[in-house]
């Protein structure tokens, strides 16, 4: 009472004043003590993590805005509250404000669904399909016979050699991991092998014919020049294939063959490498920038082009149109960008290919009616005027970190991409010579359905085409967007705009440069990638022999990867880390590390260099010096050293589950194979120290969110309602890093084998972290038992994370949590044995009603099924005549060689785009074969019936 009462003495006024105090006094406090940075206390809520930080005398915590974390302190939390219900209590509605105060808090807290929670299914579902010609066109086999996929040292060797003697040649961080593909005109020692081609050729095929690609039948390529290098390389030295007139009797057997093919395919450096492209719209981008640089050949060669060109035209859809990726229809988004590289790439705009193309955009109103990011570009090339692109303004990052909308507070795959579109935006950067070039003038004409010059571009701005509009523009952003085009065009706000502009593209010019410095001058994705390289030809006054551009183009190779469908531009730099822990743990759990020790000997050696910052190669580096918390600070970068990347050391982003799933795999084979053992003792290995495993572990504690879930690369710095303000429309969930079941699983799984083997080192934290993740688990799971995957397809590939994660953390296998989960596997499983879905289960956040029925086996695909039977057999269902179904189907598809066909797409990212993964045909039947084995012993250790 008389806390209400002195409440009520002060003014609103007082308690605003207070408010902003505390904001201020906040805000000079961010940096104190900045070795605490992204530090959270323990605890389950707010008061629980205020009590923790005012009374724990061994920890230290930001005193202010944690820039890691995206939040205040717990002392300035509760400050803000206690003045917001001041400024309540003391206005007309005295005590009853608090208490609405404390029911809104309740309600926001309590009631309203987890901001992580997936949500579904769609009220707007995908009704189109993918249509291609039927026809195989061949890549010519003298085209294919001079390339050759070039890994670790001898990447960097090739990279050198197209580079020698241009000034600032320099390529730096560890060579493991690293995968180009170049044209060699010299007979190389593959050359020289004596194998039988045809038998290569038809281990390679993966149940396909051994030349060519129909899209028609699946426009998924399934690696076949890579793995008959690699197959080539391995009977070369004298290895014995498998037999492909022996079939597995048992379902060991079959696990045997399939780890004795997969073992084929692993790289020297101990990685497995594949194809990890799909979507349409990154190669593109890489093409634009090409051009408007002048088209420099040590960028782009002919003999990349040409496979460029090749990979456009097969993708080409019987409509003229791309899909956004590979397996999607036709979008607006897609053609336009697929449209202009084939043009800039020197096809005619006569050629029937563009012919085509033109026709289907021109049904939905032309190149003004694709999404952002394509008008961006075109925007770029000189191809669209700026007025008809919303302004995207580099000032954001001058607003202090704590203010509710910063750029800080974004993904980081948003903030990074956004950050180079807000410096070419500032910079009004067009390509210089636009009013002049033939082609550019040509496409001015031939991607638009009026006369060029009387578009009303400032009106065009929010036109997208239904074809293109996954996430479609809110009002809210749409009034945002149209106050910040008058903020870009009132000649009162100029002076203003000018001053702050310049300020903001200064920033964001550094931001880039530490950026190019912390990955090696990869970036973190393909699309930050090119822009970044772009930005500094502008920063350089247009000299493609600035040292930063020469760097740049040094690592373009990474990104590009050769498969029977031509030349694509990969949606990261590859999946090494990823696809290899997830190797070694399959290969574990079957039995058989022992059996192929050099495959686990050098899945060791990969993952010691690949460990981020840990070596002394990746500490001599520049990015090392990024690592203090000054650094860390300032460019909003989480902590690295420590952590598993998704592809490659030098890369540089470590990220929540492949640090998960690169500890698991480093334990496993540190603690289940004798080979690794017997070396590490004889030190013919170098070690991964107890203190690195630490490091790891210290970096995954530090990615649980506020809700329990882990992200992917940062914590969760901003707020559900960011994705209001989504600018990209083809995109879905970008705007924030979400909690999700995968990063959950993978990273408390990890938690839980580190406690198991060292018990000791900050045991209560982890336990802790453990039981919050559970929670967060169950909080995520859907009504009829299911989880949503995020980032592949999707339901059986998020019931084997949740099953697992939940499993692992210590909940009963009967809990209805685990029955209700192993129900909706079940009730989705085909007549024929297995499981199967495709994209459109992410895209609609609905089972794929003909499951995967394009691409797979009557609806059936033999990664999904695997998936499930990961997931049930983690459960240990006991519906055996389902497992024993499943097993048979796995068996049924595995080929003579031990390989599976390359079925449907895998992955996917955003909700609405799709991506590849060959390994995972490998990876994941072999990873079913062995669980289900030591599971089920007793029904599955002999002869299947």
């Amino acid at each position: 009472k008389n806390y209400f009462f002195t409440m009520m003495e002060f003014t609103p006024i007082t308690f605003l004043f207070f408010l902003i105090l505390t904001i201020i006094v906040g805000d000079k406090m961010s940096k104190t003590p900045l070795e605490s940075l992204g530090r959270r206390p323990m605890g389950h809520d707010l008061w629980s993590w205020f009590l923790n930080f005012i009374f724990n005398d061994n920890e230290y915590y930001i005193l202010g805005y944690d820039s890691s974390l995206g939040a205040w302190s717990p002392l300035i939390r509760v400050m803000l509250h206690i003045c917001i219900s001041g400024i309540i209590v003391s206005s007309i509605l005295g005590p009853i404000g608090l208490l609405i105060y404390g029911a809104f808090c309740f309600y926001i807290h309590n009631i309203l669904p987890n901001v992580s929670h997936p949500g579904g299914p769609r009220s707007r579902k995908i009704q189109r399909v993918p249509k291609f010609s039927d026809s195989v066109p061949n890549l010519p086999a003298k085209d294919i016979s001079s390339w050759r996929c070039f890994v670790a040292q001898s990447s960097h060797d090739e990279t050198l050699s197209k580079f020698e003697g241009v000034p600032g040649m320099q390529i730096t961080g560890e060579s493991c991991g690293r995968q180009i593909w170049s044209t060699v005109s010299h007979v190389s020692a593959e050359a020289k092998m004596k194998v039988d081609e045809e038998f290569v050729k038809k281990l390679a095929a993966g149940g396909r014919e051994p030349e060519g690609f129909n899209p028609s039948q699946n426009p998924n390529s399934c690696d076949k020049i890579f793995r008959a290098q690699q197959i080539r390389k391995f009977l070369n030295d004298g290895n014995i294939a498998p037999n492909l007139q022996s079939k597995p009797k048992s379902v060991k057997e079959a696990a045997r063959k399939a780890g004795q093919f997969y073992s084929m395919l692993q790289t020297e450096d101990g990685h497995w490498a594949g194809d990890y492209g799909g979507p349409h719209f990154l190669m593109p981008g890489l093409i634009v920038a090409w051009y408007v640089m002048g088209k420099p050949e040590n960028m782009l060669d002919q003999d990349q082009t040409k496979m460029m060109r090749h990979y456009i035209s097969v993708h080409q859809q019987t409509d003229g149109g791309w899909g956004t990726h590979i397996e999607s229809p036709s979008t607006i988004f897609g053609t336009t960008l697929m449209y202009v590289a084939l043009r800039l790439l020197g096809v005619d705009k006569h050629d029937e290919r563009c012919q085509k193309g033109r026709a289907f955009m021109e049904q939905f109103g032309g190149a003004v009616m694709t999404g952002s990011w394509a008008k961006f570009y075109l925007c770029l090339l000189g191809a669209m005027e700026w007025d008809g692109h919303n302004s995207v303004p580099c000032e954001m990052f001058l607003l202090p970190n704590w203010f509710p909308f910063h750029p800080g507070r974004l993904w980081c795959h948003c903030r990074m991409v956004y950050l180079p579109m807000s410096y070419l935006y500032g910079s009004g950067f067009v390509y210089s010579e636009a009013e002049t070039d033939p082609t550019i003038l040509s496409l001015r004409e031939e991607l638009y359905i009026q006369d060029y010059k009387k578009i009303p571009w400032k009106k065009t701005r929010h036109m997208v085409a239904g074809l293109d509009n996954y996430s479609p523009i809110t009002l809210v952003m749409r009034v945002l967007q149209n106050i910040l085009a008058r903020y870009e065009r009132w000649s009162i706000l100029q002076p203003f705009k000018n001053y702050v502009r310049s300020k903001g593209l200064k920033f964001a010019f550094e931001y880039m440069e530490a950026e190019d410095l912390q990955t090696n001058f990869i970036d973190i994705g393909p699309v930050n990638k090119v822009l970044n390289m772009l930005s500094m030809y502008h920063a350089s006054g247009n000299n493609i022999a600035d040292q930063r551009v020469v760097r740049h183009f040094m690592r373009v190779p990474d990104y590009l990867w050769l498969a029977e469908d031509g030349m694509k531009m990969q949606g990261y730099n590859g999946s090494q880390c990823w696809d290899t822990s997830f190797a070694i743990q399959a290969f574990e759990e079957a039995g058989l590390l022992d059996e192929f020790p050099e495959v686990s000997s050098k899945c060791w050696a990969f993952l010691e260099r690949t460990q981020i910052l840990s070596t002394k190669t990746s500490q001599s580096s520049a990015a090392y010096e990024f690592e203090s918390v000054e650094n860390r600070d300032k460019y909003y970068r989480h902590l690295s050293q420590g952590g598993w990347p998704f592809s490659t050391s030098a890369h540089g982003w470590p990220i929540s589950d492949c640090t998960g799933e690169g500890l698991k795999a480093s334990l496993c084979l540190l603690h289940h194979s004798k080979t690794i053992k017997e070396r590490l003792k004889a030190k013919k290995l170098l070690p991964i120290s107890e203190k690195r495993l630490q490091d790891a572990v210290n970096i995954c504690l530090t990615y649980q969110n506020e809700d329990g879930g882990f992200a992917t690369y940062e914590n969760n710095r901003g707020f559900g309602w960011y994705e209001f303000l989504n600018p990209s429309e083809v995109f879905g969930a970008i705007m924030i890093d979400y909690s999700y079941v995968e990063c959950s699983m993978a990273t408390l799984t990890a938690l839980a084998d580190f406690h198991q083997y060292y018990p000791a080192h900050r045991s209560a934290e982890i336990q802790h972290a453990i039981m919050k993740g559970r929670k967060f688990l169950k909080s995520i799971q859907q009504p009829d038992g299911s989880w949503y995957g995020s980032w592949a397809c999707c339901f059986c590939y998020g019931c084997w994370f949740g099953i697992e994660g939940l499993i692992k953390t210590g909940e009963n296998e009967d809990s209805p949590n685990i029955k209700r989960a192993c129900n909706f596997l079940l009730s989705h499983q085909r007549e024929n044995g297995g499981w199967g879905e495709d994209f459109t289960s992410c895209y609609d956040k609905d089972y794929a009603e003909k499951g995967m029925g394009a691409y797979g086996d009557k609806g059936s695909g033999v990664v999904n099924t695997s998936w499930a039977l990961l997931a049930l057999s983690a459960a240990k269902c006991d519906n055996k005549e389902a497992i024993k179904r499943g097993i048979k189907y796995l068996m049924k598809r595995q080929l003579p060689s031990g390989d599976f066909p390359q079925e449907g797409i895998s992955g996917v990212f955003n909700h609405a785009c799709g991506i590849t993964y060959t390994a995972y045909r490998n990876v994941f039947p072999l990873w079913a074969f062995g669980r289900c084995v030591a599971t089920y012993g007793e029904i599955l250790d002999g002869k299947l019936d």
